[in-house]
């Protein structure tokens, strides 16, 4: 069966959400294959708790593109 997800390699950019800005970054890096240093990385959003950490809660958002290498 063909797996329609493109690999990382073909991936330049990706929005990830998760509890925390730093989870979403790692998830974001795991999934572009790259380190930190090969990527420019946008907090799109921070996570909120809400009301007594339940009500209203929001994930942080993040979008995260690798930087283009020189020839």
């Amino acid at each position: 069966m063909k797996n329609n997800t493109p690999d990382n390699n073909t991936l330049n950019e990706i929005e990830v959400e998760a509890k925390t800005a730093p989870e979403a970054i790692k998830i974001a890096l795991s999934k572009l294959g790259v380190d930190k240093s090969d990527v420019d990385i946008h907090v799109l959003r921070e996570e909120n708790k809400g009301l007594f950490s339940m009500h209203g809660a929001t994930l942080a958002k993040v979008r995260v593109i690798k930087k283009l290498r020189k020839k």
